[in-house]
């Protein structure tokens, strides 16, 4: 499996209702330092469908202003859509964090 389908295997597992953070899909898929390689991956989803890429934010919660199905505004939409509530154009990570025990020290 290459780094990218690693990173698609991750971002399937995020719940709808949470969201993670690129850093957070990157030590899951196997390297706490892929998390710029996470956002090329997403970038170039063949299938978001079923890969849910929107569900993928910054540590701060911010959607990115590079989301390739539709900007920003759609990751917001589908966010809202999966019933994520954004303040200011940011995700409060408390609330909606995937919890990923083994990642705790992430």
């Amino acid at each position: 499996m290459n780094t990218f389908e690693k990173i698609y295997e991750v971002v399937k597992r995020i719940p709808k209702g949470y969201v993670a953070s690129y850093g957070q899909v990157a030590a899951l898929a196997g390297n706490r330092r892929w998390a710029r390689v996470v956002g090329y991956a997403l970038h170039a989803n063949p299938d978001s469908e079923q890969i849910p890429c929107y569900r993928v934010v910054t540590k701060e919660g911010r959607v990115s202003e590079a989301f390739a199905f539709g900007g920003s505004n759609q990751q917001i939409k589908l966010l809202e859509a999966d019933g994520i509530t954004l303040v200011d154009g940011r995700v409060d990570m408390k609330k909606y964090q995937w919890d990923t025990p083994e990642l705790y020290n992430y």
